[in-house]
């Protein structure tokens, strides 16, 4: 029996995954949570698998894959999101997920997904089955996203929401400096002047909904 946890904010989301994994008996949900600190205070050594959304109130994505991997080594993660492979999917495998499903993925292609990744494969929907995903493919055209690191990718996203400087700084654990640093360094890659340039790039990005 394959051990899964859902983490996802919003009901109706984990509500759906359960009753697909429900109805394969090879898998069972033993726990669901819907924010950050919740996953991370529910998560113990008998789970398999981690299916987390890749936004969730509290604790950052990469904050917690980092936690995720020092304190449960042994978790296999697989991303499903709303958000289009294309800019996250390499973001998340980076961070240390084995996998990244899109929320309209099929009911047999989430459950290829989840086998392939306990297996130790690496999953990204989109891509052929026979095909491994291309960790080092050029990210897309006259985007400019490739050119940001990881940690100004996640303020890039999160400055897009509406979060101050100073609120992100809370959530992150980061100094309102260090996220100004971050925040100056998304605009002159981007080549742009205010959040609301960084609001209009990331909508038609589909970085945010």
């Amino acid at each position: 029996m394959i051990r899964v946890f859902l983490a996802d904010d919003h009901p109706p989301v984990r509500e759906g995954l359960n009753r697909i994994i429900r109805d394969d008996p090879s898998f069972q949900v033993v726990g669901e949570a819907s924010d950050g600190a919740g996953l991370l205070t529910a998560l113990d050594s008998t789970q398999d698998m981690l299916l987390p959304d890749i936004s969730m109130p509290g604790p950052g994505f990469l904050e917690l894959m980092s936690r995720i991997g020092s304190g449960h080594p042994q978790l296999k993660v697989l991303v499903v999101s709303m958000h289009p492979e294309a800019h996250y999917a390499e973001r998340a495998l980076k961070a240390g997920a084995r996998g990244y499903v899109s929320k309209r993925q099929s009911v047999d292609g989430l459950s290829r997904a989840i086998m392939r990744t306990l297996a130790g494969g690496t999953y990204v929907s989109g891509q052929s089955d026979q095909e491994p995903y291309a960790r080092d493919a050029a990210p897309p055209q006259g985007t400019r996203i490739g050119d940001l690191s990881t940690r100004e990718f996640e303020i890039l996203v999160l400055l897009a929401q509406g979060r101050g400087i100073t609120q992100l700084a809370g959530e992150r654990d980061l100094s309102p400096k260090t996220v100004s640093t971050y925040r100056l360094g998304v605009l002159q890659k981007l080549a742009m002047e205010t959040n609301a340039d960084l609001v209009r790039f990331a909508i038609e990005n589909q970085l945010i909904a």
